[in-house]
């Protein structure tokens, strides 16, 4: 049996997996990012007691005692910053992808390195620690992300899969691991601080899919398994991002497949077979596992508005009908009629800004919603406006990869969003021009990624593509649904009315206060 646990934006989950890599057990425990003080966090006792109430929910689901495993993965959200001391104790909050209060840093290393820097990357951190003068980077011993923490304190190696540190530090195609030059350039950039590290000191060991990454310590038995159950000496893979798995769960890692994840963040990942003829600001270049260039079109907000409204409307039909109404069939209803709405929305416009967001150059968001006076102000065009939205910074970035030459036959749709069979994946298709295909495993998403990972250290004298062609996708097509014409006409003309919309979104981050 192997075990992948991925600590989303708002689920810790965790998936088992037998010797045919089908799940066999899950466990999920919900926790949610909060934003304090201007810094979206997550606290940290709530890393710890999610990731025993997603396992104690696995092994209960699984119903018999859970004694031993074949091997351990851990994934998390990709990016942030998580600075810990020579004692091993964190030195800030852990500071999320979601914050984009980095831009200051980013811009300067963009044009000291000529690689694009995105403000989430972990580099980008540190230097804008380093630039607002904070206290504790001189007492830095390690950086890492919430992948590399939680990896750290189960095995005690500090160490990253590359797909996670392709998010922390630019990676040579070549070596696989940080790029040299650039990290001297980065040393020289702050030697006037004097500080007692250079960064190859405090970044995190790069590994392959497929190496070793440590095994379970019996302390970290005991954090993963309170009742001590399980047993010390479990084998870990290396730990990755949710990029990573994702391309793994839907066997995207060979050049020009490319994947969709959409839930609390939407972004797509697109493996290249050469490289860009320039930087672009929207893309990040990061790795496959298995460290292949990978073009990532990376959007902070996906789903979040439309939960959030989701959940209005939930509270409208339980004070109505005085029962609560079950989450899965309204999220149905509602986006089945999206279906039925007009093709742009009919004439209605959203921003789904919670946070910033870097591919349309805003710190921070303000979610909105607008309609024509004359507008048909409908549930089904509501409701395709919604997604319409969740859609339109990733149609931006793509937008540049096409324009790059870069050609894909379809894209591989997993998360939340697809949750709804045929809805998202029609209006994606259209929206992209790009066929979207869905498999059937689309739904254990990352966790079930991360558990394929831990499986290929027993298979890793084969190529990661290979191991997912022959033992785990064979013979799976996913349903998938070409692009509609109206759809495409109908998205042109919501993309007119959305870029014109994020004008008013300026205004309303100006003018609508500051932090909660």
């Amino acid at each position: 049996m192997y075990l992948g646990i991925e600590f989303g934006s708002t689920r810790i989950k965790s998936v088992l997996i037998d010797e045919k890599m089908q799940a066999v057990a899950v466990g999920n425990h919900n926790w949610e990012n909060r934003l304090e003080g201007g810094v979206w966090t997550y606290h940290l006792p709530e890393i710890w007691a999610g990731l025993q109430a997603s396992y104690a929910d696995l092994a209960e689901n699984y119903g018999k005692p859970l004694t031993a495993l074949s091997g351990i993965g851990i994934s998390a959200m990709m990016h942030g910053y998580l600075p810990m001391d020579k004692g091993g104790e964190v030195l800030t909050e852990f500071r999320t992808w979601r914050n984009t209060s980095t831009g200051e840093a980013a811009g300067i290393l963009r044009g000291r390195f000529g690689h694009n820097i995105p403000l989430r990357w972990s580099i980008a951190h540190l230097y804008q620690a380093i630039l607002n003068n904070e206290p504790h980077v001189k007492d830095i011993d390690f950086i890492t992300t919430l992948a590399g923490y939680v990896h750290y304190k189960l095995t005690g190696r500090k160490v990253l899969g590359v797909g996670d540190a392709s998010g922390v530090f630019p990676i040579d195609a070549a070596s696989h691991s940080y790029d040299r030059t650039m990290a001297a350039n980065f040393d020289a950039l702050v030697a006037d601080k004097s500080y007692e590290w250079k960064l190859a000191d405090i970044l995190p060991e790069v590994l392959l899919a497929g190496e070793n990454a440590g095994q379970l310590t019996a302390e970290g038995a005991k954090l993963l398994d309170p009742s001590g159950t399980l047993s010390a000496g479990v084998p870990f893979c290396p730990p990755e991002g949710d990029a990573g798995t994702g391309m793994v769960a839907t066997h995207s890692v060979a050049a020009l497949t490319g994947n969709v994840s959409a839930g609390t963040s939407i972004f797509a990942m697109v493996v290249l077979e050469k490289p860009l003829s320039k930087v672009y600001p929207e893309l990040d270049m990061v790795t496959t596992p298995d460290g292949k260039p990978v073009a990532m079109v990376h959007c902070n907000n996906g789903t979040s508005d439309i939960d959030g409204w989701v959940q209005m409307f939930a509270e409208i039909v339980s004070a109505y009908s005085g029962k609560p109404v079950a989450a899965v069939d309204l999220y149905e209803t509602l986006y089945k009629s999206a279906l039925e709405g007009d093709a742009d929305g009919g004439g209605l416009t959203a921003c789904n800004y919670l946070s910033g967001e870097h591919n349309t150059g805003f710190e921070e968001g303000r979610p909105l919603f607008a309609r024509m006076p004359n507008a048909s102000f409908t549930m089904a065009n509501f409701m395709r406006t919604m997604l319409l939205s969740a859609m339109a910074s990733l149609k931006l970035g793509m937008d540049i990869l096409a324009k790059e030459g870069v050609t894909l036959t379809q894209l591989l749709g997993h998360g939340g969003l697809f949750k709804t069979e045929g809805v998202a994946q029609k209006l994606m298709a259209g929206a992209l021009d790009v066929p979207v295909a869905v498999m059937d495993t689309a739904g254990e998403g990352g966790a079930w990624g991360i558990a394929l990972l831990a499986a290929y250290l027993s298979h890793s004298g084969e190529t990661l593509d290979a191991f997912l062609e022959n033992r785990v996708f064979a013979g799976q097509a996913g349903k998938r649904v070409e692009p509609d014409s109206a759809d495409k006409e109908g998205f042109a003309v919501f993309m007119e009315r959305y870029e014109a919309t994020l004008r008013v979104e300026r205004t309303a981050v100006e003018s609508l206060g500051g932090h909660m």
